[in-house]
Order: C-alpha cells, then sequence, then structure tokens
C-alpha cells in the first residue's frame, strides 16, 4: 500500500509530502497520524535545519478531513456511544499544528492545489507559503456545520485581520491564488509548472542559513504578536544575545570582513 505521506531528509532539509493525491490528500486517520509523526520527527531531528511541507499531484494541497471516512466513524460513534472522532482534533490536527508553528526550524508550504479546511490551516502554520497560480483557499468549516480547528481561528485573523478571517469563516468560498496573495496569505505566487522548483529554492537557502538566528526569529515574532512593546524588548535583548553567541554569527562577520558568502553551520 502507498505510503500515506512521504518523509525525507536532504542536506538538511526535511521534505514532508502528503501523497493520497486520488484522494486530492484528504487526511484520513493513517495520514493524519503519519503527518503528525514526520512533522515531529522534523522538528526534533538536530540534523534538520528546514521543513518543506508539500502534497502530490496538481488538483490538491490538502482538502482536510476525508469525509468519506469520517461518516463511517460517526455512524460508529452512535452505536457505541463513544465520541471517539472528534477527539482527532486532539490527537492529530493539534499536535500537527504545534509541530509545524512550534518548530525552531523555518517551515515552507508549497502549495499546489485546494487547500480546505484543515489543510488551509496546515498552510497557515508555516512560516512561507509559495502557491501555485492554479491552487485555492477554503475554509469550509461552516459548510460541513463544524467549528475551526487546526489554528485556523488563530493563524488567519493574524494574518488577514479579524473581520477577513470572520467573514471568511462564517461565509465560507473558494480564495483564488491571486486573492490570497493580496491578502497575504500567500507570500508568493508562482506559475504552477514552477511551483516544486522554487519551493526547493527557497526551503533550500533557509536550510542552509544561520539556524539558531532563524530560531529566535521565529520565536521573537511569535511573543510579539501576544505581548507588550516592553515585553517584546526584553525578549529581543535575550534571543539577541543567544544569536551573538552562536557560531553562525561568527562566520557571518568574518565573511561580511572578507567580502565572502558565509558558510553557515547551523549552531
Amino acid at each position: 500500500m502507498t505510503d500515506t505521506v512521504l518523509y525525507e531528509v536532504s542536506d538538511g532539509l526535511a521534505t514532508i509530502t502528503l501523497n493520497r493525491p486520488e484522494a486530492m490528500n484528504a487526511l484520513n486517520v493513517a495520514a493524519k497520524v503519519a503527518l503528525r509523526e514526520a512533522v515531529r520527527s522534523a522538528a526534533e531531528d538536530p540534523a534538520v535545519r528546514a521543513v518543506l511541507l508539500t502534497a502530490a499531484g496538481d488538483r490538491a494541497f490538502c482538502v482536510g478531513q476525508d469525509l468519506k471516512e469520517h461518516i463511517g466513524l460517526l455512524a460508529a460513534d452512535r452505536e457505541t456511544g463513544s465520541g471517539q472522532t472528534m477527539s482527532t482534533v486532539r490527537e492529530h490536527y493539534n499536535p500537527i499544528v504545534r509541530a509545524l508553528a512550534g518548530s525552531a526550524k523555518p517551515v515552507v508550504a508549497a502549495v499546489n492545489g485546494v487547500a480546505a479546511g484543515a489543510g488551509f490551516g496546515f498552510a497557515l502554520a508555516a512560516d512561507y507559503r509559495i502557491v501555485a497560480d492554479t491552487a485555492s483557499f477554503n475554509t469550509s468549516f461552516a459548510g460541513v456545520a463544524l467549528t475551526a480547528d487546526s489554528g485556523i481561528s488563530w493563524t488567519l485573523p493574524r494574518v488577514v485581520g479579524p473581520g477577513r478571517a470572520t467573514d471568511l469563516l462564517l461565509f465560507p468560498r473558494s480564495i483564488s491564488a491571486q486573492e490570497a496573495y493580496e491578502l497575504g496569505v500567500a507570500n508568493r505566487l508562482v506559475p504552477a509548472g514552477e511551483l516544486r522548483a522554487e519551493a526547493e529554492k527557497v526551503a533550500r537557502a533557509l536550510a542552509e542559513g544561520p539556524t539558531v538566528a532563524l530560531a529566535a526569529l521565529k520565536e521573537s515574532v511569535a511573543y510579539g504578536l501576544t505581548h507588550s512593546l516592553e515585553e517584546t524588548l526584553e525578549k529581543e535583548d535575550e534571543l539577541q544575545t543567544r544569536a551573538g553567541s552562536s557560531e553562525d554569527h561568527a562566520i557571518a562577520v568574518q565573511a561580511f570582513v572578507n567580502k565572502e558568502k558565509p558558510k553557515y553551520l547551523g549552531r
């Protein structure tokens, strides 16, 4: 049987590929478990310095929950009264988003097609989104009588603002790649045929970058969103001390003086 998620590490870059193109990369239980373990592995592996999250096929990045499987699980819940089906948020979605957004390594999402529901949420949990001009986004949740999950009630308002986020959640619709770029959902918009090459170029550049400094940048932005200016200034002091003590900072300074391109070690 084909693996639902592919995982590969090469030269400091972990590439995680959702691999159910025949189902538009919908998330059945097997795929959710495999994705959770893959993102955790990437976050914890010291050999990994950046992560590329992508998907097989050209129709979809991920359309969220596999509703065909979901129907059967809901029916079983009604028979047993267990209510286990919706525990997927706690058991799968939340750990995946925590590992993506909370990783010390930069995460690039290459969105090749439809990103809906949790698929949209996972893309937003990445630090940088490169989007094919044929892709689209949809919150989807209200359309199937559900509320937000996969962190989208936290990430979407921070990207597009609370007013637009509320509109997109209450009235789900397809957001084109161009509109996603205008809203700030897409950081970079590229022709579909160039997506994989461009995403790998960006992700590999991050994997070759000053890992300690990049981790500090991620942490400082996340911290600043929920803290006062004074608290954020204190955090910047702490993080700059950490980055300034890294080997990569010494390498960068020497390379600048020598008018050379720095070759970072990731420490």
